[in-house]
């Protein structure tokens, strides 16, 4: 048990050890990695070389960014890519047969190139030399190139135009730089003179011509400043001429105008006036129509009121007069159907009783009795003139003509109803007074049990 235990606890350790060996190698592994690991800058061409590359040029370069250069088997070189100034200053003899000696002096900016296809003739060149010796190569080659140009152009052409000039010098020396593996970025010429004085006599004689062609423009300006002016006078006396013109034409035709507006205003007015007095004659005309039409309407209206009054009038007396006739007739039906009844039991009666009729009878005459003597008392005679012979039986005829007729009534009842008359009344009378036995009718015979 012991031992394992002691096993156990040399084991942890050994892990630890292995864990950080491990670690110390990822140290030690990115520390020689960052070691040989070359960044580039912008400015400068980084060539590794010591392995052929694809191209089997024997070194790979690299402008910016970072590479691994593995220890050894290669190393890094560095070829800069800033720009170098180069001065200058040539003499040469002119072409275009002149033959003068001309001094050139300016100044050049050239660099190594980054361009991939010629860098490679600047690394073969210049790999390893100083500045200084890119700087005198450049010099030279552009030297050469300004004695070349110089010696086909004239004073006059180099003095004239000088990008001309420049643009000549960077296209002559072109494919020597491009050999050089270098471009330049500018020529700036300074000065251009000679030992005899024969451009600054050109220079004086241009001067010369450019003062006279100058004060000749200027002559010629003026001429022509003075011909303008007199043209642009004699232009405004015509313009003036014409406006004055168009003013008194423009007056007349206003003056016309105003009087044909003038006459057409008063045209119009009169117009307006004659169609305003045939338009208030409308408008009257229209008025009493329209008033002959109020009124009109204004009667119908009150025709109508009337005649919704007297149709209201007369739908309430009709409702009334229905209302009672409705009565009226509820009445009578009511009175019929007592009747009815009554003259139903009456005829019970009468079957069981035939006497029983004429005491009914008899007992509604004193009514009609009374109903006849009603008529003959309203029977008016007023002023009876009685013309007697003297004897008095005109007077007695005349008191006796009402007995006759309230005679001959009762003689035309008897003989409708077939009833004696005087012996039913009498019969009546006794019945009244409490006279007639019990028992008998008024016919004056014995009622039957």
């Amino acid at each position: 048990m012991n031992a394992s235990i002691v096993a156990q606890s040399n084991a942890v350790p050994a892990g630890i050890v292995i864990g950080i060996g491990v670690l110390l190698a990822v140290v030690a592994f990115i520390a020689l990695v960052a070691k040989f690991t070359v960044v580039g800058n912008p400015s400068e061409l980084l060539i590794i070389s010591g392995r052929r590359s694809a191209g089997d040029l024997g070194y790979r370069t690299l402008i910016g960014g970072r590479t691994v250069v593995v220890p050894i088997l290669e190393k890094v070189a560095k070829l800069s890519l800033r720009n170098m100034q180069v001065a200058l200053e040539v003499k040469a003899q002119s072409g275009g047969g002149k033959m003068i000696p001309v001094n050139v002096n300016g100044v050049a900016n050239v660099k190594v190139s980054s361009d991939p296809e010629v860098r490679g003739n600047a690394i073969e060149r210049f790999l390893g030399e100083a500045q200084e010796e890119m700087e005198r190569v450049a010099r030279e080659t552009l030297e050469g190139g300004l004695r070349a140009v110089i010696g086909k152009m004239t004073p006059e052409e180099i003095v004239e135009d000088r990008d001309k000039f420049v643009a000549t010098v960077m296209n002559e020396v072109n494919d020597d730089f491009r050999k050089l593996g270098m471009v330049i970025d500018s020529v700036n010429i300074q000065n251009v003179h000679d030992d005899d004085q024969y451009l600054e006599s050109i220079a004086r004689k241009a001067s010369a011509d450019v003062r006279a062609t100058a004060r000749q423009f200027e002559a010629q300006r003026k001429a022509d400043a003075d011909i303008k002016e007199a043209e642009s006078e004699a232009l405004a006396r015509k313009a003036k001429a014409e406006r004055d013109a168009e003013a008194r034409s423009a007056e007349a035709l206003g003056r016309q105008k105003a009087e044909s507006a003038r006459l057409g205003a008063d045209k119009a007015i009169a117009e307006a006036n004659n169609a305003l007095r045939i338009r208030q004659a409308e408008l009257a005309r229209e008025a009493a129509v329209k008033e002959a039409e109020a009124q009109t309407a204004a009667a119908q209206a009150e025709e109508a009121r009337l005649l919704a009054t007297q149709v209201k009038q007369a739908n309430a007396d009709r409702d009334t007069a229905k209302a009672n006739a409705e009565g009226a007739a509820a009445t009578v039906l009511e009175e019929g159907k007592a009747r009815a009844a009554a003259i139903e039991c009456i005829g019970q009666a009468i079957q069981r009783n035939p006497d029983a009729l004429k005491v009914m009878l008899a007992e509604m005459l004193p009514g009609v009795v009374q109903e006849i003597t009603k008529t003959i008392s309203n029977v008016q005679l007023g002023h009876v003139t009685v013309i007697d012979s003297g004897n008095g039986q005109a007077i007695a005829g005349a008191a006796l003509g009402r007995a006759r007729m309230l005679t001959e009534s009762l003689a035309t009842l008897e003989s409708v109803l077939g009833i004696d008359l005087r012996s039913l009344t009498r019969a009546i009378a006794d019945r009244i007074d409490g006279n007639a036995p019990p028992g008998v009718p008024p016919s004056g015979r014995t009622a039957k049990a």
